[in-house]
């Protein structure tokens, strides 16, 4: 009976571990503010977010989804609470590698490209983190590094504007040089700070369903912040609801519509909590 038990035990530290080993961001009791007299614009008691997931972020402006995709990036450290990105914990005072953040791409609300460069020129600059540092000061990059970039653009259909200015291209296509640049780094996890802003109605749907296919082809973690709960529905599989820097919704796509009243987007509302289906 003792083996058995002691079977059983471990069967299930190990798929504790797998758990924990799937969890591709896990964030409990952080908070965060800018100044130690201004109020906390983030308070996460919980969030776990697994490898591969398609996740989007709502809420009102000022509820916190930028503030939080730039402290899963480690552009701001954390006060409070453990944040754990790919399996290694950062506290307070951690600073992410340029090694380690390669693993973590980044995509603009407003492009963040290079004017004056090529779309070519653009997308291999997302290769930095692989050459020498020193290399990159004179631009030097390998022949696979080169490669990587040419295979990037296929893969968003812009092989045809290569060498073209992005400072002529349209907002559509200026996305999509921003997702291939993103591409390059080869990224484990990618955080789209409202993708579709700046474009047209009739492209929004085009970039998110490349952003879509781009996780789901490359087996990527894909975190999206957007206002419409219209565009979260269609573009991701998990919806998380902010409000005041706390969550307050957390559940499928399917159950959104029926769980999240409007007032999560009413600033005369200043008390909210909400249905969550998750631990």
């Amino acid at each position: 009976m003792e083996l058995s038990s002691n079977v059983e035990d471990k069967s299930n530290l190990r798929e504790i571990g797998k758990a924990q080993a799937e969890n591709a961001i896990s964030i409990r009791d952080v908070k965060f503010r800018y100044t130690n007299r201004s109020p906390y614009v983030l308070n996460i008691e919980n969030l776990r977010i697994q490898k591969g997931e398609r996740v989007s972020i709502i809420g009102p402006s000022g509820a916190g989804k930028t503030t939080l995709m730039r402290l899963i990036n480690g552009v701001i450290e954390h006060e409070s609470g453990e944040v754990k990105i790919l399996g290694k914990t950062f506290d307070g005072g951690s600073k992410k590698s340029r090694g380690f953040r390669k693993r973590i791409g980044f995509i603009y609300q407003n492009f963040n490209l290079i004017d004056r460069a090529s779309v070519f020129e653009n997308v291999l600059w997302g290769r930095v983190a692989y050459i020498n540092p020193l290399f990159s000061l004179i631009g030097w990059f390998s022949e696979r590094d080169k490669q990587a970039a040419l295979n990037a653009i296929e893969e968003v259909n812009l092989t045809q504007h290569m060498n073209q200015r992005t400072d002529t291209l349209s907002g559509g296509q200026m996305q999509r040089v921003a997702i291939a640049r993103v591409l390059v780094q080869e990224p484990e996890i990618i955080l789209a700070d409202e993708p579709v802003s700046n474009l047209d109605p009739a492209l929004t749907d085009d970039i998110l369903n490349l952003l879509a296919e781009v996780s789901e082809n490359h087996k990527v973690t894909l975190i999206m912040n957007l206002h419409q709960t219209d565009l979260a529905q269609r573009s991701a599989e998990r919806i998380i609801g902010l409000r005041s820097g706390e969550i307050v919704y957390d559940s499928s796509q399917e159950r959104l519509f029926n769980h999240v009243p409007k007032s999560l987007f009413d600033p005369e509302v200043t008390s909210l909590k909400m249905p969550k289906n998750r631990n």
